[in-house]
C-alpha cells in the first residue's frame, strides 16, 4: 500500500526536526499534515495525520502518525469546553484505524489550525525567550510583532481553541512550551521553524554576557570520583545505572548553579522524564543532597496532592539528574542508554536556564501548582506507562571474569539477556569481541570490556574502578577466570603449580578484596559468586594442581561469607563439572590428559563425564549461568556460604 504524499512529507519533515535535539528531545514536540484518504465505503475523506503520543520524531515512520477524520475533529469546536478524558475519547473515536497508535494530546491544536502542515517544537532558543518574567517583550524584540504569544497553559481543549483562532499570525509562541508554525508547503513549514529559531538565537546572543564559570572543584581523581558514585548510588538505595555526562560541567560549576536548578525544566514536557528539578550535589555530603531532595519533593507533593483524585500516590521522591560541580550531570536510569536520554534532556533544559539568566538576569518557571498538575498528568504519564516492564536485572551491575569463553561466556550472556549491565573481563581480546557481538545480537545492554590478567592486583583494581566509573556502582561479581592444571604431583612443576594458584585462587582473593571495599562503601549489600568445581570435593588423580585451587576457592568463599554478612554481602559457590561448550579449559593437552586418565578417547571424554553422573546429562554453560542468576538475584537473598553443585549429580562430590 502506497503512502500518501502529505504523509511522506510529514515523515521527512519530522525526521529532520527530530535529528536536532535543540528543537525536540525524545518524544517531545508534535507535527502534522492534512490530506485525504478513501474510507472503507469508498468515500474520499479529509484527514489529519499527527504524531503519535511518545513517538520519537528522529526515528518515527509512517505508522507513528495515525490518521484521523478531520470533519469529526472540527465538529468539536462547537463545545465551550471539554475535560481531558472526554476530549481524548472524542479524538480517539475519530481515528481512521482504531488500532492505530494513540494520537498526540495536542491533536485538536493541529486540527483547528487551518494550514496543511504544522510544526510544534520545544526549541531551546524559543524557551529561553519565554522562561523569564518579561517573555512577551523578548519575543517581540526577537521575532517581531507577527508572532502571537500565549501564556503558559497545559495542553488542553482550551489551548487548542485559543491557538486555532490565531491562524492569521506568522506563528505562535507558547510560554514554557515552545513554537508553533504552519504553511501550505511542508518544506516552507520546516524553513519557518528553522528561521524562527535562528532569529531567537541571534537575539539571545546579542544579550548574553556569560559569567566566567568558577571551578571550585578540580577534575576529580578516579578514587574520589568512584567513591562519590558509590555514595550517591547507596544513598538512592536502588539498583540503577549512574551515567556521567561532562557537558554540564560548566553549568554545575557556576557560582549561581542554585539559580539554574531553581529555574526547573525549560519545557514542561521535560519534567516527564527528569522530574521538575534536578539535584545540585554537595560533594562533601552527597548522601545529604539526596536526603534534602527527598524531603523537598515530599513536601511539594503534600502541598499539591489535593489536585489529584483520591488514590493517587507519589511516583517517588528521588532525583533523576544530579548536577556535580567539576563533574557535570549524573543521571540515574535502568540502563546507560536511558541515562544518555536523561542527560540529553538535562543538557538542553539546564542550558536554557543558564542562557536565560545570562541574557535576562533571572529565570522564572510556571507556578508550582501547574508544575504539579503536569508532573502527575495522566495524559503525559501514559507515555511512561506504555513502556515495557523492566527486565529481571535492569539497573544491576555485575563483573564476570573469564567472560571470553566457556562458563564465563555463558554466564555473561545470560545476565545480559536478563537486562544486567555487565563488565566482561578476560585476557583474550578476540573472545571478548565475540561476546560483545553476541550481546548486540540478543539486544542486551552494551557491556564494558576489560582486557587483562586478573591475577595482577593493578588489573583487578582497574576492573572494579572502571566498572564503577562506567556504570555508577556494583551489585555483584562472578569470579570465574581459571585454567586447567594437569599432571601428577610428581610431574607437576613448581612454576605450573604457582601459575595455577595465581590464576585460579590469588585472582579470586584480589577481586574479593577489591569488590568488598566497593560494596561496603556503597552500602547496598551485594553478591559474590565463585565458580569452583566438582574437583573441590571429589578430586581426580593427575589433576591435583587444579583441584587444590578450587578447594581453596571454597574456603575463600566461606570466609567472605563470615566476614561480609553483617554488611548484607552474600558469598556462594557453584561446583560445575565437565562443561565443554566454548570452553578453553580443555586446551593445552588437558582434554587428552584427562581422557587418558579415564581410559577413553579424547573425543569421547564429554560423553564419559555425562555417563558417570546420576542424571546421565551433559552439563552446559547455560546450566551454570542460570544458577549464577539465582545467586545474584534477590531470589537467594537469604542464602550465603553455600555450595550448589551443577554437575548432573556426582555422588562423590555431594556438598553435604
Amino acid at each position: 500500500m502506497s503512502i500518501p504524499i502529505p504523509l511522506q512529507d510529514l515523515v521527512t519533515r519530522s525526521q529532520a526536526i527530530g535529528a536536532d535535539q535543540s528543537l525536540v528531545v525524545f518524544g517531545g514536540g508534535n507535527t502534522s499534515s492534512k490530506g485525504d484518504l478513501t474510507d472503507h465505503l469508498g468515500r474520499m475523506r479529509d484527514v489529519l495525520w499527527v504524531k503519535g503520543s511518545g513517538a520519537d520524531m528522529q526515528f518515527a515512520v509512517a505508522r507513528d502518525y495515525p490518521a484521523l477524520y478531520l470533519e469529526e475533529l472540527l465538529a468539536l469546536r462547537q463545545f465551550e469546553g471539554l475535560d481531558d478524558e472526554t476530549m481524548t475519547d472524542y479524538v480517539t473515536r475519530a481515528l481512521v484505524d482504531p488500532t492505530s497508535r494513540r494520537p498526540s494530546i495536542e491533536t485538536l491544536l493541529h486540527a483547528f489550525l487551518p494550514a496543511k502542515h504544522i510544526d510544534h517544537v520545544h526549541s531551546d532558543a524559543i524557551c529561553a525567550l519565554t522562561n523569564h518574567p518579561d517573555g512577551p517583550r523578548a519575543v517581540r524584540e526577537a521575532l517581531g510583532d507577527g508572532f502571537a504569544y500565549v501564556d503558559w497553559m497545559r495542553p488542553s481543549f482550551s489551548l487548542s481553541k485559543i491557538v486555532g483562532e490565531l491562524g492569521d499570525a506568522e506563528g505562535v509562541i507558547l510560554a514554557n512550551h515552545g513554537l508553533v508554525v504552519w504553511d501550505e508547503s511542508s518544506d516552507v513549514c520546516l524553513k519557518k521553524t528553522h528561521d524562527a529559531v535562528a532569529r531567537a538565537d541571534k537575539y539571545l546572543d546579542s544579550l548574553t554576557t556569560r559569567p566566567e564559570s568558577n571551578f571550585n572543584h578540580a577534575d576529580m581523581p578516579l578514587a574520589e570520583y568512584t567513591n562519590l558514585l558509590l555514595s550517591l548510588r547507596g544513598a538512592l538505595g536502588k539498583k540503577q545505572i549512574l551515567r556521567t555526562d561532562a557537558r554540564l560541567k560548566e553549568v554545575a560549576s557556576r557560582p549561581d548553579a542554585t539559580a539554574v536548578v531553581a529555574a526547573g525544566v525549560s519545557s514542561a514536557d521535560h519534567m516527564l522524564r527528569i522530574r521538575p528539578k534536578s539535584a545540585l550535589v554537595d560533594v562533601k555530603e552527597p548522601a545529604k543532597t539526596i536526603e534534602n531532595y527527598r524531603t523537598e519533593y515530599a513536601a511539594y507533593f503534600e502541598r499539591n496532592k489535593s489536585h489529584l483524585p483520591d488514590g493517587y500516590v507519589s511516583h517517588g521522591n528521588d532525583p533523576k539528574v544530579l548536577l556535580v560541580p567539576g563533574v557535570g550531570a549524573i543521571t540515574a536510569g535502568a540502563t546507560r542508554t536511558e541515562g544518555s536520554m536523561l542527560a540529553d534532556i538535562a543538557f538542553h533544559t539546564h542550558s536554557v536556564a543558564s542562557r536565560v539568566i545570562d541574557a535576562f538576569g533571572s529565570a522564572s518557571t510556571i507556578a508550582e501548582s501547574e508544575i504539579f498538575r503536569f508532573d502527575y498528568w495522566p495524559m503525559e504519564l501514559y507515555k511512561l506507562q506504555s513502556k515495557p516492564a523492566p527486565t529481571k536485572f535492569a539497573g544491576s551491575i555485575f563483573i564476570v571474569t573469564g567472560a571470553g569463553s566457556g562458563i564465563g561466556r555463558g554466564i555473561a550472556l545470560e545476565l545480559g539477556r536478563l537486562g544486567a549491565s555487565v563488565t566482561l573481563a578476560d585476557v583474550d581480546r578476540k573472545g571478548l569481541d565475540d561476546v560483545v557481538a553476541e550481546f548486540a545480537a540478543q539486544k542486551s545492554p552494551e557491556p564494558l570490556t576489560l582486557l587483562g590478567d586478573q591475577s595482577d592486583e593493578t588489573t583487578v583494581q582497574r576492573t572494579v574502578g572502571e566498572t564503577i566509573a562506567h556504570f555508577g556502582g556494583l551489585d555483584g561479581v562472578v569470579i570465574n577466570a581459571g585454567i586447567g592444571v594437569s599432571d601428577s604431583l610428581e610431574d607437576l612443576t613448581a612454576d605450573k603449580w604457582r601459575r595455577g594458584l595465581e590464576i585460579n585462587l590469588t585472582s579470586a582473593f584480589l577481586l574479593t578484596k577489591e569488590a568488598l571495599g566497593a560494596l561496603r562503601t556503597q552500602g547496598m549489600g551485594g553478591s559474590l559468586v565463585y565458580i569452583a568445581s566438582k574437583n573441590a570435593f571429589a578430586p581426580g588423580a593427575g589433576f591435583g594442581g587444579y583441584s587444590v585451587t578450587k578447594a581453596g576457592m571454597l574456603q575463600l568463599m566461606r570466609i567472605t561469607a563470615l566476614e561480609a554478612g553483617s554488611a548484607g554481602i552474600r558469598a556462594n559457590a557453584i561446583n560445575p563439572d565437565a562443561v565443554f561448550d566454548h570452553s578453553k579449559l580443555w586446551e593445552g593437552g588437558v582434554r587428552e590428559q584427562r581422557a587418558a586418565a579415564h581410559g577413553v578417547a579424547p573425543e569421547k571424554l564429554e560423553d564419559f563425564y555425562a555417563s558417570r553422573n546420576l542424571l546421565k546429562a551433559r552439563v552446559r554453560s547455560v546450566d551454570v549461568a542460570q544458577t549464577v542468576s539465582f545467586l545474584l538475584s534477590d531470589d537467594s537473598s537469604r542464602t550465603t556460604g553455600t555450595v550448589i553443585a551443577v554437575d548432573g549429580g556426582v555422588a562423590a562430590a555431594f556438598p553435604r
